[in-house]
């Protein structure tokens, strides 16, 4: 499939497959991600597939037996947000044209993007390069990840391409010298030059350095409605000496779903030694009950059995004014680690999801011997 972006055409793979007379399933595919999805409609020459966690549709025409035409709908960004796509069956590389195999973009990139002055920020990018061109990897940035990015290199230029139901990403880059220099574009509203060093001593700021307690504050407070209208608080009996992890998050938010896969993991494999979760949710929707919709799609499609509470409108303004205990909020995903003794011990900025490699496995790493030590501690 391309999504014509007006000056670039995106390109992803996915297969499309007959489960029965009338029933049909996709997955999407980039770099190692494979995203299912199930609610797919073919009604003659109709063409309706749904994301399953996101709130995107596409919608288009069946022309013949190997094209379709037609939108992709993200309700989430307005009503008129909607990018014309082709799909032709058949067609195994992501990106048409010759590729080759040289090596030169493999490694870690210090990277800068550079919109504008006050939107300037710093990444790490990250490459592998595998035969016949192929490239993938991602950049890890202070708020996050760009998650799985595949593509492919010819000679002096790099391409590579996301799409996950929320994000629509591509990047093309050039070699100029020692450095790269490369175009971010993000669905057709986003453009952000880049430019790159090879630097694999380069590090980000601290994670656990973003985010803060206000001065006067030790505890994290706060009491917000479940999906079922029950009132839940930190403070609550049923957490009484318990360790606990506060997820701040949107199911509209891929890297929140990625942590949200991990601490359900976690959740699961410390539940009976006392760890617990709550996810503490900002929607972009205004009408609550649109919002409380998702949160349950969201509850469902990932098996989540921790309690989600809704907070309000997904903005870091409002964030900061439900959450006044923290001195911001600079991005979600934000983890706050809360001890047995209600005690906010550490505090969590972004989240480095599994396109980011060995980020993502330390991490995980780490966040089991931290939870380890948390519950190792006497109840209080």
């Amino acid at each position: 499939m391309e999504l014509d972006l007006g000056t670039a055409s995106l390109p992803f793979q996915f297969d499309l497959q007959r489960k029965g007379d009338s029933s049909w399933s996709a997955t999407i595919h980039n770099a190692s991600e494979a995203i299912q999805v199930e609610d797919i409609t073919l009604d003659h020459d109709s063409f309706l597939m749904r994301m399953p966690l996101f709130d995107s549709e596409f919608r288009g025409v069946v022309q013949n037996d190997s094209t379709i035409t037609g939108e992709w709908a993200n309700h989430l960004k307005g009503p008129d947000y909607r990018i014309p796509f082709v799909a032709r069956a058949g067609q195994r590389h992501r990106f048409n044209g010759p590729a080759d195999g040289m090596g030169r973009f493999a490694g870690t990139w210090e990277t800068h993007f550079s919109a504008g002055t006050s939107d300037a920020y710093d990444a790490i990018g990250l490459f592998e390069q595998g035969p016949e061109g192929r490239v993938t990897g991602t950049f890890v940035t202070e708020t996050g990840d760009y998650r799985f990015l595949e593509g492919s290199v010819h000679q002096d230029s790099m391409r590579l391409s996301c799409f996950d139901g929320s994000h629509a990403f591509l990047f093309n880059a050039h070699i100029r010298g020692d450095s790269l220099v490369g175009l971010f574009q993000s669905g057709t509203h986003w453009k952000e030059p880049w430019v790159a060093v090879r630097n694999p001593s380069f590090h980000l700021r601290n994670p656990d350095s973003l985010t803060f307690l206000k001065e006067g504050y030790d505890m994290a407070d706060f009491s917000f409605p479940d999906l079922d209208g029950r009132m839940v608080s930190p403070h609550d009996a049923r957490y009484k000496g318990k360790v606990l992890l506060l997820q701040v998050m949107g199911s509209w938010c891929p890297n929140c779903v990625d942590e949200t896969r991990l601490l359900k993991d976690i959740h699961e494999q410390y539940a009976n030694r006392g760890l617990d979760v709550i996810a503490i949710a900002f929607e972009k929707y205004s009408e609550k009950e649109q919002a409380i919709d998702a949160l349950r799609r969201f509850r469902k499609t990932l098996g989540i059995t921790y309690p989600i509470v809704h907070a309000g409108m997904a903005t870091k303004e409002e964030a900061a004014n439900k959450l006044p205990f923290l001195d911001h909020i600079m991005s979600y995903p934000t983890c706050i680690f809360v001890d047995r003794a209600g005690k906010v011990r550490r505090i969590r900025t972004g989240f480095y999801g599994p396109g980011t490699g060995r980020h993502f496995e330390s991490y995980r790493h780490n966040l089991q011997l931290f939870v380890e030590q948390l519950l190792a501690e006497p109840v209080v």
